[in-house]
C-alpha cells in the first residue's frame, strides 16, 4: 500500500466522475480558463451504454463547448417518435416540425460515442483525465471541501478544492459522504436492452414506442440498419452471466412491435432494473450533485442523459462565473432549486410515459389509445409532448424564465449564428446576459431608433447587445412577443426578463441584480 501524500495545491474544481456530465462540467470551466481535475473510478468506455438520444435542446447546448458538429457527423438524425398500440399507429411527436430551435431533430449515437466527442475536446482543452481515481472520503466543512482520493496501486491522496462537483453516478459516494437523501415515486421496472442489426419495415426516420398487452417496446434506428431495443421485462429474468438472447427479443418484437421485423445479429445485450430517484439536495456548501448522482429517472422518452447534461451546463456558467469574480455566491443556490424542480418534472413525465406502456386490461387499453388518438388529432401531442420529449420546453421557477430559441456562441461574442444552421438564428454570448433590442413584429414605432440608442447608452459597459433588426426565426418572434421590448437572456439561453424599452434604468438594474453583487469592484 502508498503511503498519504501530503496536502499540495489543488485545482479551483474536482470533478468527480468522468461520464458525459462530468466531462460536459470540466469542458465548461475548461474553457473559460478555469483549472479541473477531472477523475474518474475506472468505469472506462462501454460499448454498452444505455443513453443513446440527444435532444434537440442538448445540440443547442452542445453548442457551448464546441462539440454539436463532431456529433452530428457521427449521429443518426430522426425526425419524431410514434406510438403504437397493437401495430396501430396512435399519435407520432414530431421533432421536425419543432417552430423553435435550430436543430429539429434527435441525434442517435452509442454513449461511448459521445463520451469519445466529449474527451477529445476535454483533452482539446488541455485537461487530462485521471482514471483509476477514487474518492473514498468527503468532509464538507464552512472552509470547503476536504476529499480523500485512492489511486491505483493504493496511493492515498489529500486535498481541499475549493469546489467540488459529484457526477459519480446513481451509486455516488459523493452524494453518500454528503449526506444527501435520494428517495423518488414508486416507479421499479426492469429493462432488457441490446444494440441489434435489424431488418424492419418501419421508418429509420422515428424511434418507435411499441405498446401491447404483454408490456412495452422501443425500437431506436441508430444508422446503418443497427436499432436499440429495449423492452420491460419481469424483475430477474436476466442478469450479467444470463444476458438476454436473441430468440427473446424476436419473440418480443413479433408480439409487439408494429410492421415486421427480423433481429438479425445482437451486438450486445443486457438488462437492467430502473428505481426513479432524486437527491433531496442538488447543493451542498461548496458540494453540488450532477447527472445520476442527483437523478435517476424512467428510461421512457430518453431523458436521462439530457436531465444530467443540462445541470452541467446550468451549474457550469454560474459557477465560472462565480470564481471569475462576475458574479456573486448567491447566484449559486438557483442552481438547486432550478434543476431539482425540473429533474422532479421530467420524472413526473416519464413515470406517466412509463405507466402508459405498461396498462394491460382491455378497458385500460382503450382509454389509453383514445386519450393518445385524440391528443395527436387535436395537435396537442405536437404542442406538449413533442416539447418535453425534445427538452426544449424547459423552464426555470414556473413559466417566468423559458428557454428562446437562441443559440449560444462559442466564446466568440454575441452575433449572427453559423450559417450551417441555417434560419438566422441569433447567438447570444456564452458567459454574460445578452440584452436583445426587438422592434416587434411589425414596423419599428418612429421613435425606435432613439430608444434604442437611449438604451445601449445606459447599460453598463460591456454587456453584450443583439439589435434584432433583421428577420428573425419564427419561435423566436412569437417568444418575444408582438411589441418592442427588451429581453435579457441568461448565458443558458433563458430567458431571465422581457421589459419595457422606454424605461432604461429597469434594464440596467436587472443586470446589476442579475449578477446577485459582483464579488468585485
Amino acid at each position: 500500500m502508498g503511503g498519504l501524500t501530503g496536502r499540495g495545491p489543488a485545482a479551483p474544481v474536482l470533478v468527480v466522475g468522468a461520464g458525459p456530465v462530468g466531462l460536459v462540467v470540466a469542458c465548461e470551466l475548461l474553457q473559460r480558463d478555469i483549472p479541473v481535475r477531472l477523475v474518474d473510478a475506472g468505469r472506462g468506455h462501454s460499448a454498452h451504454s444505455r443513453a443513446n438520444v440527444v435532444w434537440p435542446r442538448n445540440l443547442e447546448l452542445l453548442d457551448r463547448i464546441g462539440v454539436t458538429g463532431d456529433l452530428l457527423d457521427l449521429g443518426h438524425r430522426l425526425a419524431g417518435t410514434a406510438f403504437y398500440s397493437r401495430g396501430r399507429r396512435l399519435a407520432t411527436a414530431w421533432m421536425s416540425r419543432l417552430p423553435d430551435s435550430p436543430y429539429p431533430f434527435a441525434l442517435t449515437l452509442p454513449q461511448h460515442d459521445t463520451e469519445r466527442v466529449l474527451r477529445r475536446r476535454f483533452a482539446g482543452l488541455g485537461g487530462t483525465l485521471e482514471e483509476g481515481v477514487r474518492l473514498t472520503a468527503l468532509g464538507n466543512t464552512p472552509g470547503g471541501p476536504a476529499v480523500k482520493l485512492e489511486h491505483e496501486g493504493g496511493r492515498v491522496e489529500e486535498l481541499e478544492p475549493a469546489w467540488l462537483v459529484g457526477a459519480d453516478g446513481a451509486h455516488s459516494t459523493v452524494r453518500k459522504e454528503l449526506g444527501i437523501a435520494y428517495d423518488g415515486p414508486p416507479v421499479d421496472v426492469s429493462f432488457a436492452i441490446t444494440d441489434a442489426r435489424l431488418t424492419t419495415t418501419l421508418s429509420e426516420d422515428l424511434s418507435h414506442y411499441c405498446y401491447a398487452p404483454s408490456g412495452a417496446m422501443v425500437l431506436g434506428p441508430m444508422g446503418d440498419g443497427v436499432h436499440r431495443i429495449a423492452l420491460s421485462v419481469p424483475h430477474d429474468a436476466y442478469d450479467e452471466g444470463d444476458p438476454p438472447p436473441l430468440e427473446m427479443f424476436q419473440q418480443v418484437v413479433d408480439d409487439r412491435a408494429a410492421g415486421r421485423s427480423r433481429v438479425e445479429e445482437l451486438l450486445w445485450s443486457g438488462s437492467f432494473r430502473v428505481r426513479v430517484r432524486i437527491a433531496s439536495a442538488f447543493r451542498s456548501g461548496s458540494c453540488f450533485l450532477v447527472g445520476d448522482a442527483a437523478h435517476v429517472i424512467s428510461p421512457a422518452g430518453g431523458q436521462g442523459m439530457n436531465t444530467g447534461m443540462q445541470d452541467a451546463f446550468n451549474l457550469a456558467w454560474k459557477l465560472s462565473g462565480v470564481i471569475r469574480g462576475e458574479f456573486g455566491e448567491a447566484i449559486l443556490d438557483s442552481y438547486d432549486t432550478e434543476r431539482r424542480a425540473v429533474s422532479h418534472s421530467v420524472a413526473r413525465s416519464t413515470e406517466l410515459l412509463t405507466k402508459a406502456g405498461l396498462v394491460s386490461t382491455p378497458a385500460k387499453v382503450a382509454v389509453r389509445d383514445a386519450a393518445f388518438m385524440a391528443a395527436d388529432r387535436s395537435g396537442l401531442f405536437q404542442r406538449k409532448i413533442a416539447p418535453q420529449l425534445g427538452q426544449t420546453a424547459v423552464s426555470y421557477d414556473g413559466d417566468r424564465h423559458p428557454r428562446l430559441p437562441v443559440m449560444v456562441s462559442g466564446g466568440a461574442g454575441p452575433g449572427a449564428a453559423s450559417s450551417r444552421h441555417g434560419g438566422g438564428w441569433p447567438a447570444v454570448d456564452r458567459d454574460r446576459h445578452t440584452v436583445l433590442l426587438w422592434p416587434g413584429r411589425r414596423t419599428p414605432p418612429p421613435d425606435w431608433r432613439r430608444t434604442r440608442d437611449r438604451l445601449r447608452r445606459a447599460l453598463p459597459e460591456g454587456t453584450p447587445v443583439l439589435d434584432l433588426t433583421r428577420a428573425v426565426p419564427k419561435g423566436l418572434a412569437a417568444a418575444l412577443g408582438p411589441g418592442p421590448a427588451v429581453a435579457v437572456v441568461r448565458p443558458d439561453g433563458h430567458l431571465l426578463a422581457r421589459l419595457d424599452p422606454r424605461r432604461p434604468r429597469d434594464t440596467t438594474h436587472l443586470l446589476t441584480r442579475a449578477a446577485h453583487l459582483r464579488s468585485r469592484p
